[in-house]
């Protein structure tokens, strides 16, 4: 099965509901959430780095560097997503 552009949902006929259309009327871009994914790898990164260096044997640190570690892939697919929305609405514009 081959999807084509038409093929796709058009913003304006979008349902009400649409969270990519929402968070690009907001002013969020698609790099915006890209770099929020790194972060977090980052942030997680560093929350490993910090757990290994405490002496107490509760695994806390580390179930947070896990926690804050699980929100990259949730921001890079949020990322595709407004993507994908703004090429639509791109292809949508009347050319001058």
């Amino acid at each position: 099965m081959t999807t084509t552009l038409e093929s796709t949902t058009s913003p304006s006929t979008a349902s009400p509901m649409d969270p990519m259309a929402w968070l690009n009327q907001l002013g969020v871009r698609s790099w915006h959430l890209y770099l929020a994914g790194l972060g977090s790898v980052g942030a997680s990164f560093v929350s490993w780095l910090i757990s290994r260096g405490k002496s107490d044997h509760r695994d806390q640190s580390d179930r947070w560097g896990l926690f804050v570690g699980e929100w990259a892939p949730t921001f890079f697919a949020m990322g595709v997503g407004l993507k994908q929305h703004e090429m639509e609405s791109r292809a949508q514009r009347p050319r001058a």
